[in-house]
């Protein structure tokens, strides 16, 4: 009987000690692929456990799929899994990994707005990284009422879209999104404007306009205060704008996109065609960035009313129309010799 008792004895610590073993197995031990930093995965609205498996397997998340799905129905926080997107270590255990999906514990993903960009590429940015589509975040822009709420209008809003890396939650609404944005210009442009922007008593939404067309009309840094500088000089002596950008939204609202402009575009009959309407156009053209705001509300002080580009993508500036259109013919002279060049290396 002492023998027989003994083997009980060990059995039964053989079977608790692999119950222990295998409880640490299935709940504790690592269950992920090997990777380095971190890797993400969208759950969606509604999954199921097995679709939730699957994703994390195809995000080359989970190493086990039947070990995870086992310690989810086991404990029932398969049943709780939140939707949302989330980041995981490599090593993660499967109590680890549920855990964190049942508590809704989401990583925020990255929201790229780059200057310049116009309102259907804007959304195309904005909703890359989102649940919501392009289509969602533009009828979002369109919306008097949110637009109204954050004090301006919808023509104006875009204006408003500052340009930066965000950071939001991946089922975030449109409308969150354009709110936390324009809390960030809002702080931005408090901390930067005056009593009295450009020296010419501009609002926000004035700047914006001509900041907006500042950053479609040059990419050299250096020269962004010079450029709004000179159409604030316009602006302060009641000339016309005559602004391509705006030219280029009436094209952009028309054919979908940016193109090279000819002189019938000029005539175009469009609200925004400042070589038309005397004054600033009703809405900015794009989103500019901090540096075309910036340029606005400290702009060069000269005595400039035209420039023209130069090959290399800077502008010569002039304060005559006799000057201006010396330094135009000057450019077209070397942009058809350019284009002889070319024409003679393809040959």
């Amino acid at each position: 009987m002492k023998g027989a008792g003994k083997r009980v004895a060990i059995t039964s610590l053989a079977i608790l000690l692999l119950t222990v073993f295998l409880g640490y197995f299935f709940l504790f031990a690592g269950n992920t692929e090997v990777f380095e930093d971190e890797r993400g995965v969208f759950i969606p609205r509604d999954a199921s456990l097995v679709a939730v498996s699957d994703s994390l397997e195809s995000s080359g998340i989970l190493a086990d799929a039947s070990r995870f799905k086992l310690v989810a129905r086991a404990t029932g926080w398969g049943d709780q899994i939140k939707s949302g997107f989330y980041e995981f270590e490599s090593g993660a255990s499967n109590v680890r990994l549920l855990d964190k999906l049942r508590k809704g514990l989401q990583t925020p993903v990255k929201v790229v707005i780059p200057p310049g960009l116009t309102k259907h590429s804007l959304a195309r940015a904005v909703a890359r990284n989102m649940e919501f589509e392009p289509e969602v975040f533009l009828a979002a822009m369109s919306d008097v009422e949110l637009a109204r709420t954050l004090g301006t209008d919808t023509t104006n809003l875009v204006g408003y879209i500052l340009p930066d890396t965000y950071n939001f939650y991946w089922q975030a609404s449109p409308e969150t999104v354009i709110r936390s944005i324009k809390k960030t210009f809002d702080d931005f442009y408090a901390d930067n404007a005056t009593d009295n922007p450009a020296g010419m008593n501009l609002s926000a939404e004035e700047v914006n306009k001509v900041a907006s067309i500042v950053e479609w009309e040059t990419a050299v840094e250096e020269e962004k205060a010079r450029v709004a500088g000179v159409y604030l000089n316009r602006l302060r002596d009641r000339w016309l704008l005559d602004a391509d950008p705006t030219i280029q939204f009436a094209i952009v609202e028309r054919e979908g996109q940016k193109r090279r402009l000819f002189f019938r575009d000029y005539e175009i009959d469009h609200p925004y065609n400042t070589y038309k309407h005397p004054g600033l156009p009703p809405g900015p053209v794009t989103n500019p960035s901090r540096s075309s705001i910036l340029s606005v509300i400290n702009p060069e002080v000269h005595g400039y009313y035209f420039f023209v580009a130069n090959i290399d993508g800077t502008h010569t500036f002039s304060a005559t129309l006799r000057d201006h259109r010396r330094a135009a013919k000057k450019f077209h002279e070397a942009a058809r010799l350019r284009r002889q060049q070319a024409a003679a290396l393809a040959e």
